[in-house]
């Protein structure tokens, strides 16, 4: 299993070190390319910052007003470093600015295994310090490659990394464990479903825990059974064999409690055909990729791990297929789930619901503080805020301006939808204690946050994310792959940087 788990997110990605102050000769010299980012209008001292800047100021005059990068050249030192320059004003959003240092890098990570300089110069030291962690953040998100199986591997695209041109440190780790984060969602995301089959993640995580230190615990099918997790067993009924698991893994740094303050939980569809109401072609070929919650659970857990966060937290995958066949759970099925409720299936490809149900009630039972779920829930989240954003839902309404706020600062941007006992009536039963979902779909991102809501006590603060920017074609603000890990950076920025974290 160790090929799966591969080097590529849990060594250090490539060697990141910072030199404050102006980029001097000797430090130019080790580089293969530098990157400068300067202010729109460039006050006339940056360019006696600048190795050469009589020269580069002089091409920028000849440049294309709104290109990334402004001006490219060489240095003309021994190693001829290349150097690309991009013009960004102080007041654009977090969004644009990840945005623009993907574009600005691009040039210099088209080569391979380059020793690459970021430089940030002629900005305040705040909004310095800023831009500086999104070049960073861009540069570690372009320079790691996701899994393939071709016979011949290529070498990695960045072999060190030096940030220069500051007044001040910036958190290194801080930045480095985001992106392990980051890597680690997209990595497994990316996994073909027959490399990533169920038997294959249950063994990953495993791996994953040893290495971390995590504690692992995996509840198979007959323990889900003994549970009562009728919900995640109709799902994985139409499965070949009884691979289906949720598994748990738990940090506990030295000196916390065994209860948990944070549990994660994540959607891991390895594979949906969408059941008995089978998928068309166009929506199941990448249907590999509906685990990609799980996957952003796992990997706040590792940044978090990585940051020695110094509170208790585990992390909760729904690992199954949606598989079509002859013991597959049907529309009109009436089972009970893990906290006693019945519920109506209506259609057998809204299975992510059913599922994290069950986990959601399992991991209400440790009493933890909050409650985080992501999933690639549902295509109506898509048609209501496209794949640039992701919804979020809450039982908690007041905390919705802190959400959006968590989103717009980190660059992942959300909108918050409501979840309220009023949508209770749209899932009303004949036959159980709620509906699956609606025929007919409408409003169904709200209809299955608050379907959701039905397994998480009243008194356990719980936030649901609604991956609808988990894949983009193009790529998504930093990052250039189109499947994203977007969730990852979000937690983080939530439960570091807001009041969520001191719920």
């Amino acid at each position: 299993m160790g090929t799966l788990l591969s080097d590529k997110f849990t060594e250090n990605l490539s060697r990141v070190t910072q030199v404050t102050g102006a980029p001097g000769a000797r430090a130019l010299a080790a580089l293969d390319h530098l990157v400068v980012c300067l202010p729109a209008a460039p006050p006339a001292a940056v360019w006696r910052e600048l190795p050469q800047g009589t020269k580069l100021k002089a091409l920028l005059k000849r440049a294309g007003d709104g290109a990334v990068p402004a001006i490219a050249t060489r240095l003309a030192n021994e190693r001829q470093t290349a150097v690309a320059v991009g013009l960004l004003a102080a007041d654009t959003e977090p969004f644009e600015q990840l945005g623009f240092a993907r574009k600005l890098l691009a040039p210099a990570l088209g080569e391979k295994s380059v020793a690459l300089g970021v430089a940030v110069l002629g900005f305040d030291a705040s909004q310095a310090e800023s831009i500086a962690e999104r070049l960073v953040s861009a540069a570690l998100a372009h320079g790691f490659a996701l899994a393939d199986f071709k016979s011949k591997r290529e070498p990695p695209r960045i072999r060190s990394l030096r940030l220069l041109g500051l007044t001040r440190r910036l958190d290194l780790a801080r930045i480095v464990a985001e992106a392990r984060g980051n890597n680690l969602a997209r990595w497994l995301t990316a996994l073909p479903p027959n490399k990533l089959d169920a038997r294959a993640y249950v063994e990953l995580l495993e791996e994953l825990a040893r290495q971390q230190g995590w504690q692992f615990g995996k509840y198979g099918v007959r323990e889900l059974a003994k549970l009562g997790a009728g919900a995640f067993l109709a799902v994985a009924q139409g499965n070949a064999n009884d691979s289906a698991a949720i598994v748990r893994l738990r940090y506990r740094p030295e000196g916390t409690a065994a209860q948990p303050a944070l549990g994660l939980v994540g959607k891991g569809i390895i594979f949906d055909t969408g059941g008995t109401n089978l998928k068309p072609f166009a929506a199941m070929s990448d249907m590999h990729i509906d685990m990609g919650g799980s996957a952003v659970a796992v990997g706040t857990l590792l940044a978090l791990t990585a940051l020695r966060w110094p509170h208790a937290a585990d992390c909760w995958c729904a690992i199954t297929e949606n598989r079509t066949g002859p013991t597959a759970y049907k529309s009109q099925d009436v089972v009970t789930a893990l906290n006693g409720k019945t519920v109506q299936t209506i259609h057998t490809d809204a299975e992510g619901r059913m599922v994290l149900a069950d986990t959601l009630a399992l991991a209400s039972r440790e009493r933890p503080r909050l409650i985080v779920d992501f999933a690639t829930l549902t295509g109506a989240c898509i048609t209501a805020v496209t794949k640039r954003y992701s919804g979020v839902f809450t039982n908690r309404p007041g905390l919705h301006p802190v959400l959006k706020r968590a989103g717009r600062d980190s660059g992942e941007r959300v909108w918050p939808f409501p979840a309220g006992k009023e949508f209770l009536e749209d899932l009303k039963s004949e036959t159980a204690d709620i509906a699956q979902c609606l025929p007919d779909g409408a409003g169904d991102h709200i209809l299955a946050a608050t379907f959701l809501n039905e397994f998480v006590p009243p008194e356990i603060p719980w936030i649901h994310v609604d991956l609808s920017a988990a894949k983009r074609k193009g790529g998504l603000a930093h990052v250039p792959t189109e499947i994203t890990g977007f969730g990852v950076r979000y937690a983080l920025h939530l439960l570091l940087d807001t009041e969520v974290g001191a719920l």
